[in-house]
């Protein structure tokens, strides 16, 4: 990809993926590829266990490196896929060598010093970077704050109650095994055993599958209560999350009513939604729906079944699905990179 900004100066910036060979990390490298992103080197940076592999990226072998200080020298951008402690310990240093690290973690999503960016929303977030670090948000915040912004723009959002139908992949590549293994399980009729899941996820939702914090939610709706106010840019709007782990592998889906200032008319919402970025707007009437199967492997933001709410004359009920791991993670994590080259933040 070639990247024309400030007149047509060519863009081509230096690269580091780290976690390279986790889930994310992995797919990180198959959306670069893609989107043709213009990076003039790029490394790979993973944990002991994976230093000496071999990753391909356009048609050479990369030698997977460990993550040290060391490594982040002359890197312009890091697109980071690790455990919160790690990031923890590593993003600053990264941004210390001076780097824009976009990281993927949630160790720094709430920080008021670290931008939490979804490109289609709030890129001009991106204008203040103090801690070197831009935060990528939760897989569930993405997509509701993209089908949600359009909406926003005609009137303020006072309350949004959102029910969640997760995916196996939520887990990374041990909750796809897991879930795997127990569907194999289940459909012979043995007894199916959870590993990475909390509880049986064939043939059943779970709705404990992530650690219960002490005011009774789960971590994962506590950060789409956080995330999706800071996003939106209103910590007023009043936010009643339920996220459920659900029998599909990929994709996440979101049951949303969200009630505004006044009233807005189904045909309203349509019309602002049918040419916002990023979002693929479905048509019910056609007998199309937003489907994780149909979002599965796609960049979008799928949204349908838009209806006025019959107990509340401001509220309207909106179905949205997304591939978890690609806008939910990896895309959105490279949409953000491109953003600090067309911005002119990170330059060639």
């Amino acid at each position: 990809m070639t990247l024309f900004i400030n007149r047509g100066v060519h863009v081509s910036v230096s690269l580091a993926v780290v976690g390279a060979t986790g889930a994310v990390g992995d797919l990180i490298r198959k959306v670069l590829l893609e989107r043709d992103f213009p990076a003039k080197s790029i490394k790979f940076l993973a944990s002991e266990r994976s230093v000496g592999k071999t990753v391909e990226f356009r048609g050479k072998h990369h030698t997977v490196e460990s993550i040290t200080a060391e490594a982040f020298a002359g890197v312009q951008i890091v697109l980071s896929s690790t455990p919160s402690s790690i990031s923890k310990e590593f993003s600053p240093i990264a941004a210390k060598q001076g780097a824009i690290v976009v990281d993927n973690s949630s160790a720094w999503r709430m920080d008021p010093q670290v931008p939490l960016v979804v490109p289609e929303v709030n890129a001009d977030e991106l204008k203040n970077i103090p801690k070197g670090i831009v935060a990528n948000p939760n897989c569930v915040a993405i997509p509701l704050c993209v089908a949600l912004r359009p909406l926003q723009n005609l009137s303020k959002i006072r309350r949004i109650i959102v029910s969640t139908y997760q995916s196996s992949s939520g887990k990374g590549a041990k909750g796809l095994a897991d879930f795997e293994q127990q569907l194999d399980s289940f459909v012979k009729g043995d007894k199916v055993v959870a590993q990475a899941h909390r509880a049986q996820l064939a043939g059943n939702v779970i709705t404990l599958d992530w650690t219960l914090d002490p005011n009774g939610y789960t971590e994962e709706e506590n950060k789409v209560v956080n995330e999706t106010k800071k996003i939106l840019g209103d910590q007023t709007i009043g936010i009643s999350p339920t996220c459920v782990r659900v029998p599909v592998k990929v994709a996440h889906s979101e049951s949303v009513n969200v009630e505004f200032d006044r009233p807005i008319s189904v045909e309203e919402a349509k019309a602002v939604l049918r040419n916002a970025p990023g979002i693929v707007l479905l048509d019910e009437t056609k007998g199309e729906f937003p489907q994780p199967i149909l979002a599965a492997g796609h960049d979008h933001t799928f949204v349908g079944r838009i209806r006025q709410d019959p107990g509340h004359a401001n509220s309207l009920n909106l179905w949205v699905v997304a591939d978890n791991l690609r806008k939910g993670a990896a895309t959105n994590a490279v949409q953000v990179a491109e953003e600090l080259i067309k911005r002119g933040i990170v330059k060639g």
